[in-house]
Protein backbone atom coordinates (compact mmCIF):
# COMPACT_ATOMS: atom_id res chain seq x y z
CA UNK A 1 0.00 0.00 0.00
CA UNK A 2 1.27 3.02 -0.50
CA UNK A 3 0.87 5.98 1.59
CA UNK A 4 1.30 10.09 0.78
CA UNK A 5 1.02 11.67 3.94
CA UNK A 6 -0.14 15.37 3.16
CA UNK A 7 -1.88 17.45 0.81
CA UNK A 8 0.78 18.82 -0.35
CA UNK A 9 2.62 15.41 -1.82
CA UNK A 10 -0.31 14.24 -3.22
CA UNK A 11 1.73 15.10 -6.75
CA UNK A 12 -0.56 14.30 -9.59
CA UNK A 13 -4.41 13.21 -9.69
CA UNK A 14 -4.26 9.61 -9.15
CA UNK A 15 -6.12 8.02 -11.98
CA UNK A 16 -9.67 7.08 -11.46
CA UNK A 17 -9.55 7.44 -7.75
CA UNK A 18 -12.37 5.25 -6.35
CA UNK A 19 -12.26 7.05 -2.39
CA UNK A 20 -13.43 5.67 1.08
CA UNK A 21 -13.22 8.29 3.45
CA UNK A 22 -13.81 8.30 7.45
CA UNK A 23 -11.56 8.40 10.46
CA UNK A 24 -11.46 4.88 10.48
CA UNK A 25 -10.73 4.57 14.22
CA UNK A 26 -10.65 0.65 15.30
CA UNK A 27 -11.06 0.08 11.31
CA UNK A 28 -14.02 -2.09 12.55
CA UNK A 29 -16.31 -4.15 10.00
CA UNK A 30 -18.31 -0.59 8.70
CA UNK A 31 -14.88 0.34 7.57
CA UNK A 32 -13.96 -2.68 6.20
CA UNK A 33 -16.92 -2.52 4.33
CA UNK A 34 -16.47 0.74 3.03
CA UNK A 35 -13.34 -0.06 1.70
CA UNK A 36 -14.01 -3.44 0.65
CA UNK A 37 -16.64 -1.30 -2.01
CA UNK A 38 -13.81 1.10 -2.87
CA UNK A 39 -11.50 -1.90 -4.17
CA UNK A 40 -14.34 -3.65 -5.97
CA UNK A 41 -15.52 -0.50 -7.66
CA UNK A 42 -11.95 0.44 -8.54
CA UNK A 43 -11.57 -3.22 -10.35
CA UNK A 44 -14.62 -2.51 -12.09
CA UNK A 45 -13.12 1.00 -13.33
CA UNK A 46 -9.92 -0.06 -13.87
CA UNK A 47 -9.03 2.30 -11.18
CA UNK A 48 -7.47 2.60 -7.89
CA UNK A 49 -8.86 2.45 -4.69
CA UNK A 50 -7.96 5.34 -1.63
CA UNK A 51 -8.60 5.19 1.88
CA UNK A 52 -8.74 8.68 2.94
CA UNK A 53 -8.37 9.48 6.27
CA UNK A 54 -7.15 12.45 8.98
CA UNK A 55 -4.52 12.57 11.71
CA UNK A 56 -4.68 13.61 14.57
CA UNK A 57 -8.61 12.40 14.56
CA UNK A 58 -11.04 15.24 13.93
CA UNK A 59 -12.40 14.88 18.00
CA UNK A 60 -9.00 15.96 19.49
CA UNK A 61 -9.12 19.15 17.58
CA UNK A 62 -12.86 19.90 17.63
CA UNK A 63 -13.29 18.84 21.24
CA UNK A 64 -9.60 19.48 22.76
CA UNK A 65 -11.04 19.64 26.44
CA UNK A 66 -12.85 15.88 26.40
CA UNK A 67 -11.59 14.07 22.91
CA UNK A 68 -12.70 10.64 23.45
CA UNK A 69 -9.66 7.99 23.52
CA UNK A 70 -8.66 6.44 20.84
CA UNK A 71 -9.10 2.52 19.57
CA UNK A 72 -5.91 2.72 16.98
CA UNK A 73 -2.74 4.51 17.49
CA UNK A 74 -2.04 5.86 13.83
CA UNK A 75 0.46 3.17 13.54
CA UNK A 76 -2.32 0.41 13.87
CA UNK A 77 -4.60 1.93 11.73
CA UNK A 78 -2.16 2.16 9.21
CA UNK A 79 -1.54 -1.45 9.44
CA UNK A 80 -4.92 -2.62 9.75
CA UNK A 81 -6.30 -0.78 6.58
CA UNK A 82 -2.94 -2.43 4.61
CA UNK A 83 -4.26 -5.66 5.34
CA UNK A 84 -7.89 -4.51 3.48
CA UNK A 85 -5.83 -4.93 0.01
CA UNK A 86 -6.70 -1.11 -0.35
CA UNK A 87 -3.83 0.58 -2.80
CA UNK A 88 -3.65 3.95 -1.53
CA UNK A 89 -3.82 5.58 2.32
CA UNK A 90 -3.95 9.48 2.22
CA UNK A 91 -3.60 11.25 5.21
CA UNK A 92 -4.51 14.58 5.93
CA UNK A 93 -3.51 16.30 8.92
CA UNK A 94 -6.91 17.77 10.59
CA UNK A 95 -6.13 20.98 12.36
CA UNK A 96 -8.25 24.38 12.62
CA UNK A 97 -7.38 25.81 9.25
CA UNK A 98 -8.20 22.36 7.77
CA UNK A 99 -11.13 22.24 9.86
CA UNK A 100 -12.33 25.49 8.45
CA UNK A 101 -12.35 24.66 4.71
CA UNK A 102 -16.00 24.74 3.34
CA UNK A 103 -17.89 21.40 1.82
CA UNK A 104 -17.60 22.63 -1.86
CA UNK A 105 -13.69 23.38 -1.59
CA UNK A 106 -13.29 20.17 -0.04
CA UNK A 107 -14.98 18.39 -3.19
CA UNK A 108 -14.00 20.67 -5.94
CA UNK A 109 -10.23 21.38 -4.77
CA UNK A 110 -8.96 18.50 -3.13
CA UNK A 111 -11.19 15.46 -3.73
CA UNK A 112 -11.17 16.02 -7.14
CA UNK A 113 -8.78 18.71 -8.35
CA UNK A 114 -5.63 16.80 -5.97
CA UNK A 115 -6.78 13.53 -6.02
CA UNK A 116 -8.79 12.93 -8.82
CA UNK A 117 -11.69 11.24 -7.69
CA UNK A 118 -14.10 9.43 -10.06
CA UNK A 119 -16.30 7.72 -7.63
CA UNK A 120 -17.03 7.79 -3.36
CA UNK A 121 -17.79 5.51 -1.14
CA UNK A 122 -19.45 6.86 2.30
CA UNK A 123 -21.45 5.69 5.55
CA UNK A 124 -25.16 6.69 5.39
CA UNK A 125 -24.45 9.53 8.31
CA UNK A 126 -21.57 11.23 6.74
CA UNK A 127 -21.03 14.66 7.34
CA UNK A 128 -17.97 16.93 6.04
CA UNK A 129 -16.22 20.63 5.78
CA UNK A 130 -16.80 23.36 8.00
CA UNK A 131 -19.06 22.86 10.88
CA UNK A 132 -20.11 19.69 9.20
CA UNK A 133 -22.34 21.49 6.51
CA UNK A 134 -21.69 18.97 4.08
CA UNK A 135 -23.84 15.75 3.71
CA UNK A 136 -25.22 13.02 1.65
CA UNK A 137 -27.61 15.63 -0.55
CA UNK A 138 -24.85 17.96 -0.99
CA UNK A 139 -22.76 14.64 -2.44
CA UNK A 140 -25.55 13.45 -4.37
CA UNK A 141 -25.92 16.77 -5.83
CA UNK A 142 -22.30 17.15 -6.62
CA UNK A 143 -21.84 14.25 -8.35
CA UNK A 144 -24.55 14.89 -11.00
CA UNK A 145 -22.37 18.23 -11.71
CA UNK A 146 -18.92 16.81 -11.64
CA UNK A 147 -19.59 13.65 -13.38
CA UNK A 148 -18.55 11.42 -10.15
CA UNK A 149 -20.25 8.35 -8.51
CA UNK A 150 -21.54 8.07 -5.25
CA UNK A 151 -21.84 4.68 -3.10
CA UNK A 152 -23.43 5.31 0.34
CA UNK A 153 -23.04 2.06 2.16
CA UNK A 154 -25.85 0.59 4.21
CA UNK A 155 -24.37 0.62 8.16
CA UNK A 156 -22.77 -2.80 9.41
CA UNK A 157 -25.14 -4.24 12.20
CA UNK A 158 -23.72 -6.11 15.83
CA UNK A 159 -26.11 -8.82 14.14
CA UNK A 160 -28.46 -10.13 12.21
CA UNK A 161 -31.61 -9.90 15.16
CA UNK A 162 -30.42 -6.36 16.35
CA UNK A 163 -30.64 -2.79 14.93
CA UNK A 164 -27.76 -1.74 16.62
CA UNK A 165 -25.05 -0.82 14.31
CA UNK A 166 -21.48 -1.40 14.77
CA UNK A 167 -19.87 1.94 15.49
CA UNK A 168 -16.55 3.19 16.92
CA UNK A 169 -18.37 4.84 20.27
CA UNK A 170 -20.14 1.43 20.48
CA UNK A 171 -16.63 -0.67 20.25
CA UNK A 172 -15.19 2.09 22.37
CA UNK A 173 -17.63 1.95 25.34
CA UNK A 174 -17.66 -2.06 25.41
CA UNK A 175 -13.53 -1.76 25.88
CA UNK A 176 -14.44 0.66 29.02
CA UNK A 177 -16.55 -1.56 30.06
CA UNK A 178 -14.64 -4.92 30.08
CA UNK A 179 -17.00 -6.65 27.61
CA UNK A 180 -13.98 -7.13 25.42
CA UNK A 181 -15.33 -10.37 24.24
CA UNK A 182 -18.24 -8.40 22.56
CA UNK A 183 -16.11 -6.24 20.38
CA UNK A 184 -14.62 -9.14 18.76
CA UNK A 185 -17.08 -9.64 16.09
CA UNK A 186 -17.64 -5.99 15.18
CA UNK A 187 -13.25 -5.72 14.97
CA UNK A 188 -13.09 -8.97 13.37
CA UNK A 189 -10.29 -9.19 15.77
CA UNK A 190 -9.76 -9.35 19.39
CA UNK A 191 -9.25 -5.59 20.76
CA UNK A 192 -5.07 -5.54 21.65
CA UNK A 193 -2.69 -2.94 23.05
CA UNK A 194 0.46 -2.78 22.94
CA UNK A 195 3.42 -1.57 25.37
CA UNK A 196 6.78 -1.91 26.49
CA UNK A 197 7.80 -4.43 29.30
CA UNK A 198 9.00 -2.09 31.94
CA UNK A 199 10.76 -3.19 35.57
CA UNK A 200 8.17 -3.40 37.89
CA UNK A 201 7.65 -4.08 41.96
CA UNK A 202 9.07 -7.69 41.39
CA UNK A 203 6.30 -9.23 43.51
CA UNK A 204 4.80 -11.39 40.95
CA UNK A 205 7.83 -13.91 41.17
CA UNK A 206 8.95 -13.58 44.69
CA UNK A 207 5.90 -13.18 46.61
CA UNK A 208 3.24 -14.50 44.39
CA UNK A 209 4.83 -17.68 42.56
CA UNK A 210 3.62 -15.97 39.19
CA UNK A 211 6.03 -13.77 37.57
CA UNK A 212 5.00 -10.77 35.56
CA UNK A 213 5.21 -8.24 32.51
CA UNK A 214 4.62 -4.80 33.50
CA UNK A 215 3.35 -3.06 30.66
CA UNK A 216 3.84 0.71 29.87
CA UNK A 217 0.63 1.29 27.56
CA UNK A 218 1.00 2.71 24.37
CA UNK A 219 -3.01 2.99 23.49
CA UNK A 220 -4.94 5.99 24.74
CA UNK A 221 -7.61 3.01 25.36
CA UNK A 222 -7.61 0.48 28.41
CA UNK A 223 -10.21 -2.20 29.10
CA UNK A 224 -11.93 -1.77 32.35
CA UNK A 225 -9.87 -2.90 35.91
CA UNK A 226 -10.01 -6.43 36.13
CA UNK A 227 -8.20 -9.67 35.48
CA UNK A 228 -8.16 -10.96 31.50
CA UNK A 229 -7.58 -14.32 29.70
CA UNK A 230 -5.17 -12.95 26.92
CA UNK A 231 -2.92 -13.49 24.42
CA UNK A 232 0.53 -12.14 24.55
CA UNK A 233 2.54 -11.37 20.38
CA UNK A 234 6.51 -11.35 21.62
CA UNK A 235 8.39 -11.36 18.37
CA UNK A 236 5.63 -12.39 16.07
CA UNK A 237 5.53 -15.41 18.79
CA UNK A 238 1.42 -15.88 20.55
CA UNK A 239 2.02 -16.97 24.12
CA UNK A 240 -1.40 -17.75 26.88
CA UNK A 241 -1.48 -15.57 29.35
CA UNK A 242 -3.42 -13.77 32.48
CA UNK A 243 -4.12 -9.99 32.66
CA UNK A 244 -4.50 -7.85 35.57
CA UNK A 245 -5.18 -4.63 35.46
CA UNK A 246 -5.76 -1.85 37.97
CA UNK A 247 -4.51 -0.63 41.93
CA UNK A 248 -3.23 -3.70 43.54
CA UNK A 249 -5.82 -3.29 46.37
CA UNK A 250 -4.59 -6.34 48.39
CA UNK A 251 -1.03 -4.59 48.78
CA UNK A 252 -2.51 -1.15 49.40
CA UNK A 253 -0.04 1.06 47.69
CA UNK A 254 -3.02 1.60 44.47
CA UNK A 255 -0.89 2.73 41.90
CA UNK A 256 -2.52 1.94 38.68
CA UNK A 257 -0.40 -1.19 36.64
CA UNK A 258 -0.73 -3.59 33.88
CA UNK A 259 0.35 -7.01 34.71
CA UNK A 260 1.10 -9.76 32.44
CA UNK A 261 1.91 -13.52 33.37
CA UNK A 262 2.47 -15.24 30.08
CA UNK A 263 2.07 -19.13 30.74
CA UNK A 264 4.45 -21.45 30.38
CA UNK A 265 7.41 -18.68 29.68
CA UNK A 266 10.71 -18.07 31.23
CA UNK A 267 12.49 -15.45 29.15
CA UNK A 268 13.75 -12.07 29.94
CA UNK A 269 11.20 -9.81 28.19
CA UNK A 270 12.45 -6.30 29.52
CA UNK A 271 12.31 -3.42 27.48
CA UNK A 272 10.58 -5.30 24.34
CA UNK A 273 8.07 -4.35 22.65
CA UNK A 274 4.53 -6.60 23.21
CA UNK A 275 1.00 -6.75 22.04
CA UNK A 276 -1.90 -8.19 24.15
CA UNK A 277 -5.02 -9.54 22.83
CA UNK A 278 -7.93 -9.64 25.15
CA UNK A 279 -9.93 -12.52 25.14
CA UNK A 280 -12.72 -12.26 28.10
CA UNK A 281 -12.84 -10.64 31.18
CA UNK A 282 -12.69 -12.77 33.92
CA UNK A 283 -13.71 -10.87 37.00
CA UNK A 284 -13.25 -7.70 38.76
CA UNK A 285 -9.86 -6.96 41.13
CA UNK A 286 -10.62 -7.61 44.45
CA UNK A 287 -8.55 -6.47 47.77
CA UNK A 288 -8.10 -10.38 49.23
CA UNK A 289 -6.82 -10.77 53.13
CA UNK A 290 -3.52 -12.01 52.19
CA UNK A 291 -0.86 -12.88 49.69
CA UNK A 292 -1.73 -16.65 50.24
CA UNK A 293 -5.46 -15.85 49.39
CA UNK A 294 -4.45 -13.97 46.15
CA UNK A 295 -2.11 -16.55 45.10
CA UNK A 296 -4.74 -19.19 45.66
CA UNK A 297 -7.25 -17.18 43.21
CA UNK A 298 -4.41 -16.47 40.77
CA UNK A 299 -4.23 -20.08 40.39
CA UNK A 300 -8.02 -20.02 39.40
CA UNK A 301 -7.54 -17.71 36.87
CA UNK A 302 -5.16 -18.99 35.20
CA UNK A 303 -6.51 -22.66 34.84
CA UNK A 304 -10.06 -20.65 33.63
CA UNK A 305 -7.94 -18.69 31.84
CA UNK A 306 -6.54 -21.94 29.92
CA UNK A 307 -9.88 -23.47 29.47
CA UNK A 308 -11.46 -19.75 27.18
CA UNK A 309 -7.85 -19.71 25.44
CA UNK A 310 -8.10 -23.55 24.44
CA UNK A 311 -11.73 -23.39 22.72
CA UNK A 312 -10.76 -19.32 21.73
CA UNK A 313 -11.97 -18.59 18.02
CA UNK A 314 -9.03 -17.80 15.75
Amino acid sequence: MKIIEGIENIKEPIQNAVIAIGNFDGVHKGHQALLAEAIRKAKEINGSSVALTFEPHPLKVLNKRNPPPQITRYEQKVSLISKTGVEILICIPFDPSFAAISPEAFIDDLLIGKVGMKAIVVGEDYAFGRNREGNISLLREYAKNRNFELIVKAWAYVSDDTSERVSSTLIRNLVQEGRVKEVRPMLGRYYQIKGRVARGRDRGGKLLGFPTANINIYDELCPKTGVYAVTVDIDKRLFQGVANIGYSPTFGDYTFTIEIHILDFKEDIYDKNIKVNFIERLRSEIKFKNIDELSAQIRKDIERSRTILSQMVA
